[in-house]
């Protein structure tokens, strides 16, 4: 959770973010995380595996929380208008987006998420394109462990 609110400090709200990792990894508790940050109580926020999209009012926009991990292949997530989402105003979270790798926009930020142990866990993030690299490298020194 701790990392989701330091990353989504000071950052605009047409941002895309990409979250991959096993299950159990704590992808929602990010998400959680991010939501706190927004405003939103975190206790709201699950994950939206059966509803599979989730939007939440925040100041000047969205939170979208997509969850991909019931669909199959890159035409069923299409034909669930993922792309729509990409122009919207507002923050997208994705989970399990490896899945929809061949609908991603030219530029978002990819998190990996790995289990360490029960309560520890590694994050590597990582960025497609020039403004989420500049995003990226703003993070330096700012988020803590």
């Amino acid at each position: 959770m701790r990392l989701g609110e330091q990353i989504c400090r000071g950052i605009p709200l047409n941002i895309v973010i990409a979250l991959s990792g096993n299950l159990g990894c704590g992808k929602t508790t990010f998400v959680k995380g991010i939501a706190q940050a927004l405003g939103i109580d975190p206790e709201k926020v699950n994950s939206p595996s059966y509803v599979l999209i989730k939007e939440y009012n925040v100041k000047g926009g969205k939170l979208f929380h997509l969850d991909l991990y019931r669909l199959e292949g890159v035409k069923e997530i299409a034909m669930l208008g993922i792309e729509e989402y990409f122009t919207q105003r507002g923050l997208l979270v994705i989970e399990w987006a490896e899945k929809a790798k061949g609908l991603m926009p030219d530029e978002y930020m990819w998190i990996r998420i790995k289990a360490l142990s029960e309560y520890r866990r590694r994050f590597i993030l990582s960025a497609k394109g020039k403004r989420y690299n500049d995003l990226l490298n703003s993070f330096k020194g700012k988020i803590k462990g």
